[in-house]
């Protein structure tokens, strides 16, 4: 499958799911040398706020001021352990490159409760690879609604720039490979 920009997956994906269409096994190889997409909902520093908040790091209250449900609200809270998370896949990667164990999975709660939304969060899995001097990775999204792919993609690929460049500043992003089980047009 040829990869498609970031851009390319989200216009696309909006497409699919005008009117109200539902998109089941969504998947698409995305190049991610360039994930920012900036729209009304998630202009530059939105994103940039939702991204440091699920990499673990602190925000100022401008940068807490920004965040809504109709943002993702507890389904795109992906913060709990990530700083250990990342950790263990470097670890992971700088021993064995093609690792089957550098993964982040994303819910901390064994027995996610269907009525839950704080339980039950749309991105699952991560899965990263090195080759080369290239980081590629694959995700699995229980749902993903096109109005919020630009929030999720900006966290995706700065998490790889992040675990990249802690093992090298060589490293350069790669491909990733996008599956959602369900796609739809927005959170209603």
């Amino acid at each position: 499958m040829t990869a498609m920009t970031c851009i390319e997956v989200w216009k696309e994906m909006s497409s699919i799911t005008a009117n109200g269409k539902i998109e089941f096994n969504y998947h698409r190889t995305i190049d991610m040398s360039d994930y920012l997409i900036e729209t009304d909902l998630f202009p530059k520093h939105v994103l940039e706020a939702y991204t440091l908040w699920n990499l673990g790091k602190d925000l100022n209250q401008m940068q807490l001021s920004v965040f809504s449900d109709q943002r993702g609200g507890g389904q795109g809270n992906y913060r709990s352990g990530i700083t250990k998370k990342i950790d263990n896949v470097v670890t992971a990667l700088q021993g064995f490159p093609h690792s089957k164990r550098a993964v982040i999975t994303i819910p901390n709660n064994s027995f996610a409760h269907h009525s839950n939304d704080d339980d039950a969060k749309c991105m699952r899995e991560i899965h990263f690879r090195l080759d080369g001097n290239i980081i590629n990775a694959t995700v699995l999204f229980r749902a993903q609604a096109a109005l919020i792919f630009p929030k999720n993609i900006h966290f995706i690929g700065c998490l790889m720039e992040d675990i990249a460049h802690r093992i090298s500043p060589t490293l350069n992003l790669g491909q990733l490979s996008y599956l959602a089980s369900i796609l739809v047009n927005d959170r209603e």
